[in-house]
């Protein structure tokens, strides 16, 4: 599990910036032998440098616990926690253990699961399989706006085994087999897409019936991509707007207007209602899979920068000086 799981559990010790906490049991399914992929920016990728058990996957550690452990640590979960994921590796044998995790978590817990999947070694009757064994949403790691960015960085360009078209399918089915809003799919920002390009996904995906979930990309050292920066940040926050913006039906991407690089220049909606949105706060938190409150629960705590007042995903609402900064950068275009 994370380690901001752990901490959140009372299996680690530790504490987070603002008092932060992890509203997500995240687990993350182990094998001394690894993944298959070789995704470029993710530490677990298979030519990563290092053996398995010593990679780190979102700049934080994953101590291994024994599944007995785990429901019994969820059982005893403070309040804050309203959800289970577990996340899939490219590796053979976890489709048929990530349905049994599904059934045995669904049986010895009373939290709602989340699976996200590794589209590439399932078949479309797993899906239903996992619903079968009680998970109620899923989630689809997409990750890249395009396909040749997918290829590029996640198929042949690295000589990993994904497939676009595979991706989609498997998206397909889970639409068709948990139906909206309990599909959510991940989407990278700063892979070299423009802003219309993921705004248009997104819109894409909201007209389908899934949501997006957004992450800002974030270099995981001894990574293929190591050294690329984060995407600027008042164009993630752009992002997040707009995505916010769509899924509320606020607007949509044939409203909104963008510049000859593809930024976004206006929302498409009137000024002073845009602000008061800014004001909110809400849509530049961390987008995830909902607990039965029905706020975010997989608010996953600086997974996508170190802490500060500036947060690609705040997994917390921002406060006044923080939305002040946001309004001061947003519609930056250095």
């Amino acid at each position: 599990m994370s380690r901001a799981t752990a901490i959140s559990l009372g299996l680690a010790r530790g504490r987070m910036y603002r008092g932060a906490v992890n509203r997500c049991v995240n687990l993350l399914v182990h094998y001394p032998e690894g993944c298959s992929a070789n995704c470029a920016y993710c530490g677990l990728a298979r030519k990563r440098p290092g053996a398995y058990e010593a990679k780190s996957f979102i700049h934080v550690d994953w101590p291994i616990f024994s599944m007995e452990e785990i429901v019994e640590a969820i059982n005893g979960a403070p309040s804050y926690v309203q959800r289970t994921c577990i996340s899939m590796i490219t590796n053979g044998k976890c489709r048929q253990d990530t349905i049994e995790m599904t059934a045995r978590l669904k049986k010895g817990t009373s939290l709602p699961i989340s699976v996200l999947v590794s589209p590439t070694i399932l078949k479309k009757e797993d899906v239903a399989a996992m619903k079968d064994a009680g998970a109620e949403k899923v989630g689809i790691a997409i990750d890249l706006a395009k396909p040749k960015l997918f290829e590029r960085y996640r198929g042949a360009g690295v000589s990993g085994p994904h497939k676009w078209r595979k991706y989609w399918s498997i998206l397909a089915e889970a639409l068709e087999v948990f139906g909206k809003p309990n599909v959510g799919v991940h989407l990278m920002v700063g892979m070299g897409e423009t802003e219309r390009d993921m705004v248009s996904l997104m819109q894409k995906l909201w007209d389908m019936g899934a949501v997006s979930h957004l992450f800002s990309f974030f270099a995981e050292k001894g990574s293929v991509l190591a050294g690329m920066p984060q995407p600027p940040w008042p164009a993630y926050l752009r992002v997040q707007l707009a995505r916010y913006l769509i899924e509320e039906n606020q607007s949509s991407h044939d409203r909104m207007d963008f510049d000859d690089r593809g930024r976004i220049v206006h929302f498409g909606i009137d000024v002073d209602t845009l602000f008061d949105i800014i004001d909110l706060g809400t849509p530049f938190m961390t987008t995830g899979c909902l607990g039965r409150d029905g706020q975010v629960a997989c608010n996953r705590p600086f997974g996508n920068c170190l802490p500060g007042e500036t947060q690609w995903n705040y997994p917390y609402l921002p406060n006044e000086d923080e939305v002040a900064l946001i309004q001061q950068h947003i519609f930056r275009f250095d």
